[in-house]
């Protein structure tokens, strides 16, 4: 979503986002577990509330633009960070996470491919 002079606007409040995630959290783990995993080893794969939400709002910005680049990430990552600032630990910790065993991660699946 951008505004008239072509930028990003805040879709929500970070309240708002985080409360999304963690319902989208919860229906993840309840899916999983009806499937009959074991709840300890996959909750360290999932990503945490916050993660979650960087993740949602870089999924928001980058709109279909193409395949990412390691720069662009880097750009929307931390406009996010300085948009919302209580999110700042968080993208920083997922920008410097560069042997992340998640497999959501984003360097994980440049890797993969």
């Amino acid at each position: 979503m951008t505004d008239d002079a072509g930028t990003p606007r805040r879709r929500a409040s970070l309240e708002l986002l985080r409360a999304e995630a963690s319902d989208e959290l919860s229906v993840l783990v309840a899916e999983r577990l009806r499937g009959g995993e074991d709840p300890w080893a996959f909750m360290d794969d999932l990503p945490t509330v916050d993660e979650l939400v960087v993740l949602l709002l870089r999924a928001e910005r980058n709109g279909g633009t193409g395949r990412p680049s390691a720069a662009r990430h880097y750009r929307v990552l931390r406009q996010i960070a300085f948009d919302y600032p209580p999110l700042t630990s968080t993208v920083w910790r997922m920008l410097g996470d560069e042997d992340s065993h998640r497999r959501w991660h984003a360097t994980v699946r440049a890797d993969a491919s």
